[in-house]
């Protein structure tokens, strides 16, 4: 099933500009991260990866930052695909929404919702948590802020780390989609259903999180 297909909305992505590089033009190692990366999607080495990895010392930089922030935020996993893809739909980017449908579902999130965050913070059945969320996606992306009013609203559910957290998620995944559009980044090809058994085991064993020690 193809979620990223929703009638009204269509991609803004450009032609390809800058085609993705081989293991030569972008380094032996930015390519077997690559491959890796895109082994816990279940595909190849995704094009936006073999792409920014022509600018090799900047690529390693940005993979530091982005791992931090996903996989290895605070956040749980859960939240972070819900707003990923409500920021790749706020920004047309299918490129984001293809990657991160599939991820959502590895994460928790259902295919019901994964369907209704096209629909937005109004849409019935969220959780208050995801309804404020999807709301601060929403206006991060119009506002480049968040109201008053929501972050009231936020702050007694998230904690300073969280919150923090958001704002960095949201702006980096913006940042993302603007360059995926910019450069024309073709949408990479994933076989059909979930990604593997294995695939998905490893990344459950990637995000768990460890336990608190008692004090």
């Amino acid at each position: 099933m193809d979620m990223a297909a929703d009638t009204g909305h269509h991609s803004r992505e450009a032609a390809s500009r800058i085609r993705p590089g081989t293991a030569a033009e972008v380094g032996r190692v930015n390519f077997l991260l690559a491959r890796a990366i895109g082994a816990g999607a279940g595909g190849g080495p995704p094009n936006l990866f073999t792409t920014l990895g022509r600018h090799r010392r900047l690529f390693r930089r940005w993979l530091a930052f982005a791992g931090a922030l996903m996989p290895g935020g605070v956040l749980p996993r859960s939240d972070t695909e819900l707003v990923i893809l409500r920021v790749a739909h706020d920004t047309g980017c299918e490129y984001e929404w293809r990657h991160h449908e599939r991820l959502a579902l590895t994460a928790g999130v259902g295919v019901e919702e994964v369907q209704r965050v096209r629909q937005g913070h109004q849409a019935p059945g969220w959780s208050e948590r995801q309804r404020l969320l999807l709301r601060a996606a929403d206006e991060l992306h119009t506002e480049r802020t968040i109201s008053s009013a929501l972050w009231n609203e936020l702050r007694p559910l998230m904690s300073d780390a969280e919150l923090i957290e958001l704002c960095l998620l949201v702006g980096h995944y913006e940042m993302l989609a603007m360059t995926v559009t910019s450069l024309g980044i073709a949408p990479d090809r994933f076989p059909e259903g979930a990604p593997p058994r294995l695939v998905r085991a490893l990344q459950r064993i990637a995000t768990r999180r460890p336990r608190k020690r008692p004090k």
